[in-house]
């Protein structure tokens, strides 16, 4: 397999993900798909405001990881492996964190908006 290949296979298809994940957010709270945490599910603000945060956030961070390992497939003389992986575990592991950082300072334990 080719390294761009490798690359649209990995990185291209979560940013292919994360933009439909942009355009098409989940309306009601479902077990299939969007943002599914317990805190997230716990009403109807909590879960459009946790998929409109983790959406943009993820679409951010794969798109950055896509652009990074194209940038990287391009410079290096070496056979790519495990390195365009690393950057798809970091996008979706910050897009996580910043998620929940996100709920967390804008609801408290019982679903109630704080700010």
């Amino acid at each position: 397999m080719g390294p761009y290949i490798y690359i649209l296979t990995t990185n291209g298809v979560l940013f292919l993900i994360s933009i439909i994940f942009w355009k098409f957010p989940p309306k009601k709270i479902n077990s299939l798909y969007g943002y599914r945490t317990p805190k997230a599910m716990q009403n109807e603000d909590i879960w459009h405001f946790a998929n409109t945060t983790f959406n943009l956030v993820f679409f951010k961070y794969s798109g950055i990881s896509f652009l990074a390992a194209l940038l990287l497939t391009s410079i290096s003389k070496e056979q790519l492996t495990w390195q365009p992986m690393v950057f798809v575990a970091l996008s979706i592991l910050v897009s996580l964190i910043k998620t929940e950082r996100a709920i967390n300072e804008n609801f408290n334990d019982e679903g109630k908006r704080i700010k």
